[in-house]
């Protein structure tokens, strides 16, 4: 089997990118630093033979007929010891992890991720104290959550948990025709830049459900879980008004809001 040959298979959410221009634009948008790179999903390696020009290259593959591709394609960056590649999947390398790392050294993320798991992995290597940066494609709807700003309606957890931790944003916006076969729906390319590890999970369960429904205020959300009257405490402490909505609240607030009520 060779890369020409190769049909993308859906249940692996495959759709590889061939567009140079987007190719060149993920290189020029990396991190300057010593980190290693982790990629995430190679596929038939368009992105990863820039990579391992820059640096060291740790990857990750599921599909075993793309992993044989692969250890082809890079035979002479295997040997040099310039690639590394692991064939399975990577959650449960995380889930295996008893310290949450990936890998046993700093790492930036940089990466096309499959559409299906896209917003899971950028979880994980937001809790990797091991990942300092991430540099991914993901569909257009995802990187804009994790991107978003205070006040936007698409502003929510993902944002917040992003703003958490550093700071994020879109360095381009990708078309259908990037990609073979092209997805039906847009794409982009965003960066975060981490500056600390990932808030924990209790304050992340709070952001659930003062987003249980958006639309609502956030008086109602949290109150369907959290005692009323320390709430209406809190909200005048930090002057929120009543009526204002989830997506309305800045970040600060949340962590405010978070250590005063739990």
């Amino acid at each position: 089997m060779n890369s020409n040959t190769v049909m993308p298979k859906k249940k692996f959410g495959q759709n590889f990118l061939k567009d140079e221009a987007v190719l060149h634009k993920i290189i020029q948008s990396m991190p300057n630093n010593a980190n290693k790179i982790v990629e995430i999903g190679p596929g038939l390696g368009d992105l990863t033979k820039y990579l391992v020009d820059v640096k060291s290259v740790e990857a990750f593959e599921v599909d075993t007929d793309l992993c044989k591709i692969l250890q082809k394609k890079f035979k002479k960056e295997i040997d040099t010891k310039q690639f590394h590649l692991n064939c399975g999947d990577v959650l449960n390398v995380w889930k295996s992890s008893l310290d949450g790392h990936l890998i046993d050294e700093p790492y930036d993320l940089v990466a096309n991720l499959p559409y299906y798991i896209a917003t899971n992995i950028i979880l994980k290597a937001l809790a990797d104290p091991m990942c300092k940066n991430i540099l991914v494609m993901t569909q257009l709807e995802v990187a804009e959550k994790f991107c978003a700003e205070v006040g936007k309606k698409i502003f929510g957890s993902l944002g917040i948990i992003t703003q958490s931790v550093g700071k994020a944003r879109i360095v381009a916006q990708v078309p259908p025709t990037a990609f073979e076969p092209p997805p039906k729906i847009d794409s982009a390319v965003f960066l975060i830049q981490k500056e600390k590890d990932r808030s924990d999970r209790d304050f992340e369960n709070m952001l659930r459900v003062a987003f249980t429904q958006p639309r609502k205020t956030l008086m109602k959300n949290l109150s369907s879980k959290y005692e009323k009257a320390k709430l209406l405490e809190v909200f005048e402490e930090l002057n929120l008004i009543l009526t204002i909505r989830p997506h309305q609240v800045n970040t600060k607030d949340y962590h405010q809001l978070y250590n005063k009520i739990i």
